[in-house]
């Protein structure tokens, strides 16, 4: 995954948003942006205390997709979490 790293190592030097918004459409397709977009979407809404039941209700997703934020966040270290955490400290998005 050395290329992950490098990527990683690259997205953590872009300070302008709008050039990474110009690097995240260059590398990916329309379909996998919206994908990132409704995972970080439904990370906020679980982090926030919404069920996953009223998520996937609300997005007209599986359960099976927001389960694996959930995940996400109660993983040990979770940097989701932590970035989340950090963002909306009091929990209101």
């Amino acid at each position: 995954m050395e290329s992950l790293n490098e990527l990683a190592k690259i997205l953590s030097e872009i300070n302008d948003p709008s050039e990474l918004e110009k690097l995240l459409t260059d590398i990916l397709t329309p379909k996998e942006r919206s994908d990132v977009v409704l995972r970080w979407q439904l990370m906020k809404e679980l982090y926030a205390g919404e069920t996953q039941r009223r998520i996937a209700s609300r997005h007209n997703i599986s359960l099976c997709k927001i389960t694996r934020g959930s995940k996400i966040l109660k993983k040990k270290g979770s940097a989701s979490l932590k970035i989340l955490s950090q963002l909306y400290p009091d929990k209101q998005i």
